[in-house]
């Protein structure tokens, strides 16, 4: 390997220590009640995140609340002895794509069949430190 690469590919890996990934498939909601979640919180400091999320009334909030958490555990497990405060992540990505979709009928009048298509969707979320919280971390690094 030469040493661009070697450098490029050590750069890459250190980038990916301040993030964390969590994903949820096939979850039984459409994908655009659960996009109009991840709008709500996309950008957000996660402990505003989490408040929101707990505090909303929608049915798809609970499932994006568990995700957010499953997401922080594995910050902190990739991340052994940092604190999240001092951490200062966001929702750094959300994407919601649509997943399987189950087809039924329903019987209509005058002998017709009208079909049901329940959706479910896969939610992909990204944790990333600020910028300022990076900077930080690298003056500190090179002191």
């Amino acid at each position: 390997m030469g040493n661009r690469k070697k450098l490029r590919a050590e750069a890459i890996k250190e980038a990916r220590s301040s993030m964390a990934i969590a994903s949820l498939n096939n979850c039984p909601t459409s994908p655009r009640k659960m996009r109009l979640i991840a709008d709500m919180i996309r950008g957000m400091e996660i402990e505003k995140a989490l408040f929101l999320l707990k505090n909303s009334p929608k049915e798809a909030s609970g499932r994006m609340e568990k995700l957010l958490r499953s997401a922080i555990a594995n910050w902190e497990q990739k991340n052994e002895g940092g604190r999240i405060e001092e951490a200062g992540l966001v929702v750094g990505s959300i994407e919601v794509n649509s997943g399987r979709m189950l087809k039924r009928i329903q019987p209509a009048p005058q002998g017709r069949a009208h079909r049901i298509r329940k959706r479910s969707n896969h939610v992909r979320l990204t944790l990333s430190a600020t910028k300022a919280a990076e900077q930080e971390l690298t003056e500190e690094t090179q002191a």
